[in-house]
């Protein structure tokens, strides 16, 4: 295995890393708001269910723009 192929595999297991994570954040945010008794808990709930979603879409997104392959001349 080559060190660009060894690269790519670890910045692909990144991205993946990154997804599950932000999977994790929103089923522990959907924990937290429905077992809630208080008011507090269920807006903590959906914070953490809105920034899980928001880190979903935005991180891997940019993580795949910073490693893009430059383009050759």
């Amino acid at each position: 295995m080559t060190d660009a192929e060894r690269l790519a595999r670890t910045r692909y297991f990144t991205i993946v890393g990154v997804n599950l994570l932000t999977v994790a954040g929103a089923v522990l945010g959907l924990l937290i708001a429905g077992r809630a008794q208080a008011t507090e808990h269920t807006i903590l709930g959906g914070a953490l269910i809105l920034a899980s979603l928001y880190a979903m879409a935005v991180v891997p997104r940019a993580l795949a723009r910073r490693w893009r392959t430059p383009e050759q001349p």
